[in-house]
């Protein structure tokens, strides 16, 4: 999954590709094949796209209270990754995958690459996330797609920002948008489905038409819209972008802020609370993993209260469990996105590559 900031904070981590997280347990290696009864493994994988991340403090814990050590393979965006496990089925690289996401949720599920496993502290979980009720995957978090504004450009020109997708078809939002190509794009694909959740099958067309021609500008990805093309962001300052208005995440604000040299006050960047989708990401343990139990009692873990209160801070995404708290950056400079716009997973799988195909043909040719 391609992500705000995410990224920023385990670019080397990401680099490395493979990262043990504690040497907790590496004395209690398996023993060679043959050699009497079969071992139970002291090491559980988590095979994870590359933005996965957590606190070293909160992984050592878990692994003191399970006698198991973590490792983590990240193996690129979540598509790249979901296609390996595919590829591998009944043979995975790992015990638990992380990161398949409600846009391809039917996609894992129809190839089985997951063992059923309802985690202990499901019922924690708010129930709007809980999308499989065989518990083939478990709900870990959740973050809104969201057109993101610089407040400063609208303070100067005394416009208010858009609020709505509807908004952004306004003539004094003309050639201020810049989004991600949706075929190519975690969050460009996010905010094509926010328009097919408002519009509809009849009517998301149409709005890109009219988007179309009120001048929306087509990147490649997160990065080059955000960090580049965009006005309100310390990379699209540094870039000279000049589109105020940019796809990207709800989180975004505060990252600016914690990023921020000097830390400024106030987030420099604002969210149209009425352009969101909403993507929620899962776990779940693999068919034929090698540390079955190793593997079910790291998803009970992920849905716990400490690991769920760490994730804001580290991924940059909000948590599942009702009474996880969030941390003060995320409370005084974050939103609240109230409605967002979703899409059925068995519809995304059923239209996803025709709905690309489309959006393709009357934005981008």
């Amino acid at each position: 999954m391609s992500t705000t900031k995410k990224v920023a904070g385990v670019a080397l981590a990401a680099a490395l590709g493979v990262t043990t997280l504690s040497a907790c347990g590496g004395d209690a290696q398996d023993k060679p094949a043959g050699a009497g009864d079969a071992p139970k493994s002291k090491t559980v994988t988590l095979v994870s796209h590359d933005s996965f991340n957590a606190t070293e403090a909160v992984i050592k814990e878990f692994e003191a209270q399970s006698g198991y050590t973590v490792k983590v393979l990240k193996s690129g965006d979540a598509g790249a990754a979901l296609n390996q496990e595919i590829l591998t089925k009944g043979s995975p690289r790992g015990d638990v995958f992380f990161g398949v996401d409600n846009t391809l949720l039917s996609r894992a599920l129809d190839n089985g690459i997951f063992t059923p496993y309802e985690a202990k502290g499901l019922a924690d979980v708010k129930p709007e996330y809980v999308l499989d009720k065989e518990h083939r995957v478990t709900p870990i978090d959740s973050g809104d797609i969201c057109v993101n504004y610089d407040k400063a450009y609208f303070a100067d020109k005394k416009i208010a920002p858009p609020q709505t997708l509807d908004d952004l078809l306004k003539p004094e939002y003309k050639n201020l948008l810049v989004t991600e190509n949706a075929a190519t794009s975690s969050p460009g694909l996010g905010f094509l489905l926010a328009s097919v959740g408002k519009y509809g099958e009849e009517g998301w067309k149409d709005y890109w038409s009219k988007l179309k021609a009120n001048g929306v500008e087509v990147v490649d990805g997160w990065e080059q819209a955000y960090n580049e093309r965009f006005s309100g962001s310390a990379g699209g300052k540094k870039a000279k972008g000049d589109r105020p208005l940019v796809v990207s995440y709800a989180s975004s604000p505060p990252v600016e802020v914690l990023y921020g040299e000097p830390q400024p006050a106030e987030a420099p960047t604002g969210v149209a609370t009425g352009t969101c989708f909403r993507q929620v990401e899962f776990a779940g343990l693999l068919k034929g993993a090698k540390n079955e139990e190793g593997g079910k009692a790291l998803l009970d873990f992920l849905i716990g209260k400490r690991f769920q209160e760490d994730m804001p801070l580290q991924m940059f995404v909000n948590p599942v469990v009702k009474d996880a708290k969030l941390p003060e950056l995320f409370t005084k400079h974050g939103v609240v996105i109230e409605k967002p716009e979703t899409v059925a997973p068995d519809g995304i799988a059923k239209n996803r590559e025709q709905w690309v195909k489309t959006w393709s043909s009357l934005v981008v040719k």
